[in-house]
Parts: structure tokens; C-alpha cells; sequence
């Protein structure tokens, strides 16, 4: 499927797909993060903000989510990759992108489901607004994060610009697949996207 393309100060070039799970990407872009956070001044610390450490566990009571975290960085393609088949009930944190905590987006994929049955993310259609997301980092905090919205898109519509480019605050998103199977190299048609700000912390 050819990525669909958007514009502005920096472009960014988004390939979703995926066989029965998760799809979602961010063609590499050199420097995109870094000019992403330069592009704006960070506004005052009105909210906690947190230092770079990796995440280790996700943990979504409200779904019954309590899972590891690894690192995943870009497929052949140039999209993010998704966690193995064989790794289908562990989240993956894109680990060119901020972690959990620090200002902007963190992006943290899951399958929704295998052929073997419902997997991670199978449940994030079903997050309410002000649901919580508690994401353990490497140096032992924990990144308490309050569901905005959970929203359904298009593959060819996804808002590159709300996904990936919000850095005034410390942001978290979820992605999986959902929608209406189509199979080959689509898989599902859409993907699904919790949207959620870091609201609190505390110590593991």
C-alpha cells in the first residue's frame, strides 16, 4: 500500500499495514524528533515531566492490560515495527521517539489479535475517556497517563500531524488495528488510537 503523504514544516511520511495486528508506521526522517521539539517552545511545567528512561511494563486496568514493554525501531519498509508473533502478548515502544514521560509523543503498538485468538490491544476499542495507563520505566517511576480519546482511522487517514507531532506536553499513544478485515498486505482497514497526557507520577 503506498504511504500517504503529509505536509508542513516537516514532512512526514506515514506506512500503516500489518497481517491480523497492529500497523502503524513513521518512515524514518533524520533529525524528525529533534526538530519536531524545536519547534515550539516548551510551555511552562504546569504537569509532571519526566527524564528519558526507557519503558519496561504497561499496565491498563481498566482492560485488563499488564504486559512488558520492548524497544522496536523501523521494519525494511521504513515503518515502525511490530512486536513478534512470538512476542504477540508484549507492547513495542518506538525507541527512536520520546519515552514515556519526557515532552511529546510516546508510541507504544500491540497486536490486537493472532490466529490463535485476541491479543495485547485486542481491547482498546473498548477505553473510555479518563481511563488510566501506568507505564514503569527503566529507572523505576511510573508514568501515570489519563485516556483522552480513543479514535478509529482509516489507514490512508491517519492525522500524522495529532499522532506524532504534539510536543506541549508529554503524550502517549496506543496503536493497534481494528475495523473490517480486508487481508492482504492491508490487513485490517483501520487502526485504532488511544490518545492520552502523563497526569501524574510515582515510584515503582
Amino acid at each position: 500500500m503506498a504511504a500517504p503523504r503529509f505536509t508542513g514544516p516537516i514532512a512526514i511520511v506515514v506506512a500503516l499495514a500489518g497481517v491480523l495486528a497492529v500497523g502503524a508506521g513513521l518512515t524514518e526522517d533524520t533529525g524528525l524528533w529533534d526538530a519536531l521539539s524545536r519547534e515550539s517552545t516548551p510551555p511552562p511545567r504546569e504537569f509532571p515531566v519526566l527524564e528519558s528512561s526507557r519503558p519496561i511494563r504497561i499496565e491498563i486496568p481498566s482492560i485488563g492490560v499488564r504486559a512488558p514493554v520492548h524497544g522496536v525501531g523501523l521494519a525494511d519498509d521504513g515503518s515502525i515495527s511490530v512486536p513478534s508473533v512470538h512476542r504477540h502478548n508484549e507492547a513495542g515502544w518506538y525507541d527512536r521517539g520520546p519515552t514515556p514521560g519526557e515532552f511529546g509523543p510516546a508510541l507504544i503498538v500491540g497486536h490486537a489479535d493472532t490466529k490463535d485468538g485476541p491479543s495485547i490491544f485486542f481491547s482498546l476499542p473498548k477505553l473510555q475517556p479518563g481511563a488510566k495507563v501506568e507505564i514503569t520505566r527503566r529507572d523505576r517511576s511510573i508514568a501515570i497517563f489519563e485516556v483522552n480519546s480513543v479514535e478509529r482511522f482509516g489507514k490512508s487517514k491517519l492525522p500524522a500531524d495529532r499522532v506524532y507531532g504534539d510536543y506541549t506536553r508529554p503524550s502517549l499513544r496506543l496503536i493497534t488495528c481494528g475495523g473490517q478485515w480486508v487481508g492482504g498486505s492491508t490487513g485490517y482497514q483501520d487502526n485504532i488510537v488511544a490518545f492520552a497526557s502523563l497526569v501524574a507520577t510515582k515510584n515503582a
